[in-house]
């Protein structure tokens, strides 16, 4: 990945992955939605949307945190549901024909640069977005000035890796194997934004006010090992890079690293997977 000193290439490598990746997302949207509902739900009573608002979705990738505030903003009010690129825009308008879902306005914004006008809209919503931003400072910036007055923010990032082993154990045993160098923890990623008082200190700086943070335990399930490496190829394309580099015997190699390192998670009859998930909800006022 190229390296910090180069951000408009960074930017670009993390666009073309989430690009790579909107099908995949797609395609597993209900259990996308299923697995994050506890914290779309603290989110949403974090802003509590009303009728007549504008809520913003940025990162909304297929939309659902944003949709459960629309049906909150009847009558009158306005769901924008908008992410980086165009491939998670297209997936979120599908989503939205699904389930019926009319005052919603689709938009491509990137999270440094959110093309409306100052103090735009009522509240904001970004799930698990946040900490893939070059620069976060800069986003929260963005943010508050898009806010009007007195409105909320309610963001969601992942807690530090030995919270999060569903999301830890496919790197691992590709960096166990040797296939990978370990991810920098500097960079943007998953765990960017774990580290106590990260939250707070960003959103405090960017002039929020009534700052809180708040852990949300989730729950992985899969229904084998396989199933588990499929879901990940689908939905990292980082991964599924990995995987498509190596050979039949190096793919057996990291299967069997892989069931290691899940068996403190394996149903000893069926082989289900149950892997626990920490996320944190942060919530302030503009």
């Amino acid at each position: 990945m190229t390296g910090p000193a180069d951000p408009d290439a960074l930017r670009a490598e993390l666009l073309d992955r989430w690009e790579r990746s909107a099908s995949g997302w797609a395609a597993r949207r209900e259990r996308i939605r299923t697995f994050g509902m506890p914290v779309s739900e603290a989110m949403i009573e974090a802003v509590s949307p009303q009728p007549g608002q504008r809520v913003l979705e940025l990162a909304a990738g297929v939309g659902d945190t944003g949709f459960l505030a629309a049906e909150l903003l009847h009558p009158g009010g306005t769901l924008v549901s908008s992410d980086a690129n165009e491939a998670m825009v297209e997936a979120a308008r599908a989503r939205a024909l699904e389930l019926g879902a009319r005052n919603v306005e689709f938009a491509r914004f990137e999270l440094e640069w959110i093309d409306l006008p100052t103090a735009a809209v009522d509240a904001i919503l970004i799930r698990w977005g946040l900490m893939f931003a070059v620069d976060p400072g800069a986003a929260l910036s963005e943010t508050r000035r898009v806010l009007r007055p007195g409105g909320r923010i309610a963001l969601a990032v992942w807690d530090a890796p030995e919270h999060n082993p569903w999301a830890t154990i496919p790197t691992q045993a590709l960096v166990a194997l040797g296939h990978i160098e370990p991810p920098d923890p500097t960079a943007p990623g998953m765990f960017a934004l774990a580290a106590p008082g990260r939250l707070v200190t960003l959103l405090e700086d960017a002039g929020f006010t009534e700052v809180r943070v708040a852990p949300v335990d989730l729950e992985a399930t899969h229904a084998s090992l396989d199933a588990y490496i499929e879901e990940t190829r689908d939905l990292s394309r980082a991964f599924d890079d990995s995987v498509n580099g190596l050979t039949e015997a190096d793919r057996g190699a990291l299967r069997s690293e892989m069931h290691a390192l899940t068996a403190p998670f394996a149903d000893g009859v069926s082989g289900a997977l149950r892997m626990p998930a920490r996320s944190l909800v942060a919530s302030a006022s503009s």
